[in-house]
Protein backbone atom coordinates (compact mmCIF):
# COMPACT_ATOMS: atom_id res chain seq x y z
CA UNK A 1 0.00 0.00 0.00
CA UNK A 2 1.22 3.50 -0.83
CA UNK A 3 1.01 6.15 1.88
CA UNK A 4 0.75 9.88 1.26
CA UNK A 5 3.51 11.54 3.29
CA UNK A 6 4.87 15.07 3.51
CA UNK A 7 7.75 14.06 1.18
CA UNK A 8 5.56 12.32 -1.42
CA UNK A 9 3.67 9.10 -2.02
CA UNK A 10 5.73 6.39 -0.36
CA UNK A 11 5.71 2.63 -0.99
CA UNK A 12 7.95 -0.18 0.25
CA UNK A 13 8.84 -3.79 -0.49
CA UNK A 14 11.36 -6.05 1.19
CA UNK A 15 14.01 -8.23 -0.43
CA UNK A 16 12.57 -10.61 -3.04
CA UNK A 17 9.23 -8.76 -3.08
CA UNK A 18 11.09 -6.24 -5.24
CA UNK A 19 11.23 -8.94 -7.93
CA UNK A 20 7.45 -9.45 -7.96
CA UNK A 21 6.06 -7.50 -10.93
CA UNK A 22 2.48 -7.51 -9.62
CA UNK A 23 3.51 -6.15 -6.21
CA UNK A 24 5.61 -3.47 -7.88
CA UNK A 25 2.86 -2.55 -10.36
CA UNK A 26 0.29 -2.26 -7.58
CA UNK A 27 2.50 0.40 -5.93
CA UNK A 28 3.11 2.19 -9.23
CA UNK A 29 -0.64 2.18 -10.00
CA UNK A 30 -1.31 3.80 -6.60
CA UNK A 31 0.87 6.75 -7.64
CA UNK A 32 4.05 5.81 -5.79
CA UNK A 33 6.73 8.51 -6.09
CA UNK A 34 9.32 7.25 -3.60
CA UNK A 35 9.99 3.55 -3.19
CA UNK A 36 11.93 2.02 -0.30
CA UNK A 37 13.65 -1.33 -0.90
CA UNK A 38 15.16 -3.13 2.09
CA UNK A 39 17.56 -6.08 1.91
CA UNK A 40 19.55 -8.39 4.20
CA UNK A 41 23.35 -7.96 4.33
CA UNK A 42 24.13 -11.13 2.32
CA UNK A 43 22.28 -13.98 0.65
CA UNK A 44 24.73 -16.90 0.68
CA UNK A 45 23.33 -19.60 -1.59
CA UNK A 46 26.51 -21.69 -1.95
CA UNK A 47 30.25 -21.54 -1.33
CA UNK A 48 32.11 -19.02 -3.46
CA UNK A 49 34.13 -21.72 -5.24
CA UNK A 50 30.92 -23.30 -6.64
CA UNK A 51 29.30 -21.97 -9.82
CA UNK A 52 25.95 -20.22 -9.66
CA UNK A 53 26.30 -18.36 -6.39
CA UNK A 54 23.90 -15.47 -5.91
CA UNK A 55 25.30 -11.97 -6.35
CA UNK A 56 23.06 -9.93 -4.06
CA UNK A 57 24.67 -6.58 -4.92
CA UNK A 58 24.09 -7.13 -8.63
CA UNK A 59 20.52 -8.32 -8.06
CA UNK A 60 19.76 -5.22 -5.98
CA UNK A 61 21.12 -2.89 -8.66
CA UNK A 62 19.00 -4.61 -11.33
CA UNK A 63 15.81 -4.62 -9.22
CA UNK A 64 16.19 -1.03 -8.01
CA UNK A 65 16.98 0.30 -11.45
CA UNK A 66 14.12 -1.60 -13.06
CA UNK A 67 11.53 -0.39 -10.56
CA UNK A 68 12.72 3.21 -10.74
CA UNK A 69 12.76 3.18 -14.54
CA UNK A 70 9.42 1.41 -14.97
CA UNK A 71 7.57 3.42 -12.30
CA UNK A 72 9.44 6.70 -12.83
CA UNK A 73 10.06 6.83 -9.08
CA UNK A 74 12.95 7.43 -6.73
CA UNK A 75 14.13 4.22 -5.06
CA UNK A 76 15.82 4.38 -1.67
CA UNK A 77 17.69 1.11 -1.18
CA UNK A 78 18.49 0.34 2.44
CA UNK A 79 20.47 -2.80 3.17
CA UNK A 80 21.69 -4.31 6.41
CA UNK A 81 25.39 -4.84 7.17
CA UNK A 82 27.10 -7.76 8.90
CA UNK A 83 29.20 -6.28 11.68
CA UNK A 84 32.39 -7.78 13.10
CA UNK A 85 30.67 -9.08 16.24
CA UNK A 86 28.31 -11.19 14.13
CA UNK A 87 31.17 -12.61 12.11
CA UNK A 88 33.15 -13.32 15.30
CA UNK A 89 30.19 -15.23 16.74
CA UNK A 90 30.11 -17.41 13.62
CA UNK A 91 33.84 -18.02 13.79
CA UNK A 92 33.38 -20.25 16.82
CA UNK A 93 30.34 -22.09 15.47
CA UNK A 94 30.90 -23.04 11.83
CA UNK A 95 34.02 -22.07 9.87
CA UNK A 96 32.59 -23.26 6.53
CA UNK A 97 29.46 -21.15 7.00
CA UNK A 98 31.61 -18.18 8.00
CA UNK A 99 33.78 -18.55 4.87
CA UNK A 100 30.67 -18.69 2.66
CA UNK A 101 29.20 -15.59 4.30
CA UNK A 102 32.47 -13.63 4.18
CA UNK A 103 32.98 -14.46 0.50
CA UNK A 104 29.39 -13.75 -0.58
CA UNK A 105 28.74 -10.42 -2.29
CA UNK A 106 27.45 -7.91 0.25
CA UNK A 107 24.27 -5.94 -0.21
CA UNK A 108 24.36 -2.29 -1.28
CA UNK A 109 22.54 0.85 -0.15
CA UNK A 110 21.94 3.68 -2.62
CA UNK A 111 19.33 5.98 -4.16
CA UNK A 112 18.16 5.46 -7.73
CA UNK A 113 16.44 8.18 -9.76
CA UNK A 114 13.35 7.97 -11.98
CA UNK A 115 15.44 7.27 -15.09
CA UNK A 116 16.92 4.15 -13.44
CA UNK A 117 20.35 5.61 -12.68
CA UNK A 118 22.16 5.64 -9.32
CA UNK A 119 22.12 9.26 -8.10
CA UNK A 120 23.85 8.86 -4.74
CA UNK A 121 26.92 7.37 -3.19
CA UNK A 122 26.76 3.60 -2.75
CA UNK A 123 27.40 2.01 0.63
CA UNK A 124 28.61 -1.57 0.78
CA UNK A 125 30.40 -3.64 3.44
CA UNK A 126 30.32 -0.85 6.02
CA UNK A 127 27.68 0.77 8.16
CA UNK A 128 26.87 4.39 7.47
CA UNK A 129 24.30 7.03 6.70
CA UNK A 130 23.47 7.89 3.14
CA UNK A 131 21.98 11.28 2.31
CA UNK A 132 20.47 12.30 -1.01
CA UNK A 133 18.10 15.13 -1.91
CA UNK A 134 15.25 14.07 -4.18
CA UNK A 135 12.80 16.26 -6.04
CA UNK A 136 9.64 14.31 -6.84
CA UNK A 137 8.75 16.80 -9.59
CA UNK A 138 11.52 15.04 -11.57
CA UNK A 139 9.17 12.02 -11.84
CA UNK A 140 6.80 13.94 -14.13
CA UNK A 141 8.81 14.27 -17.35
CA UNK A 142 9.77 10.58 -17.68
CA UNK A 143 6.09 9.62 -17.20
CA UNK A 144 5.30 11.76 -20.24
CA UNK A 145 7.44 9.34 -22.25
CA UNK A 146 6.27 6.07 -20.72
CA UNK A 147 3.65 5.83 -17.95
CA UNK A 148 2.93 2.14 -17.31
CA UNK A 149 0.04 2.95 -14.95
CA UNK A 150 -1.44 5.61 -17.20
CA UNK A 151 -1.75 6.21 -20.93
CA UNK A 152 0.90 3.57 -21.78
CA UNK A 153 -1.15 0.75 -20.30
CA UNK A 154 -3.75 -1.46 -21.97
CA UNK A 155 -6.58 -1.40 -19.42
CA UNK A 156 -8.80 -2.98 -22.07
CA UNK A 157 -6.55 -6.07 -22.00
CA UNK A 158 -4.82 -6.15 -18.61
CA UNK A 159 -6.42 -5.96 -15.18
CA UNK A 160 -4.85 -6.24 -11.73
CA UNK A 161 -7.04 -6.80 -8.68
CA UNK A 162 -5.54 -6.32 -5.22
CA UNK A 163 -7.22 -7.87 -2.19
CA UNK A 164 -6.57 -5.91 0.97
CA UNK A 165 -8.70 -8.03 3.30
CA UNK A 166 -7.07 -10.59 5.56
CA UNK A 167 -7.59 -14.07 4.18
CA UNK A 168 -7.76 -17.29 6.17
CA UNK A 169 -4.76 -19.58 5.64
CA UNK A 170 -7.06 -22.56 5.07
CA UNK A 171 -10.63 -23.30 4.02
CA UNK A 172 -12.34 -26.67 4.36
CA UNK A 173 -14.68 -27.64 1.54
CA UNK A 174 -16.29 -30.47 3.52
CA UNK A 175 -17.78 -28.16 6.15
CA UNK A 176 -21.53 -28.40 6.56
CA UNK A 177 -23.32 -25.56 4.92
CA UNK A 178 -26.63 -24.16 5.97
CA UNK A 179 -29.21 -25.05 3.36
CA UNK A 180 -31.31 -22.14 2.28
CA UNK A 181 -34.72 -23.13 0.87
CA UNK A 182 -35.41 -21.89 -2.63
CA UNK A 183 -38.37 -19.53 -2.88
CA UNK A 184 -41.40 -21.04 -4.63
CA UNK A 185 -43.37 -18.68 -6.79
CA UNK A 186 -47.10 -19.00 -7.31
CA UNK A 187 -46.53 -19.85 -10.97
CA UNK A 188 -44.24 -22.73 -10.14
CA UNK A 189 -45.55 -26.23 -10.94
CA UNK A 190 -44.54 -27.21 -7.36
CA UNK A 191 -46.90 -24.59 -5.89
CA UNK A 192 -49.93 -25.99 -7.76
Amino acid sequence: MVRDTEIGKLGMLICGENTNPLARFSLIAQGEQIHVSSYPPVWPTRPSNEPGRYDLASAIRIRAGAHSFEGKVFNIVSSAVLDKSTLEALRGIDRDALATIEQSPQAVSMVVGPFGEVISDTLCESEGLLYQDVDISLCVEPKQFHDVAGYYNRFDVFNLNVTRKRLAPIAFSDEEREEVPLPISSTSPIAK
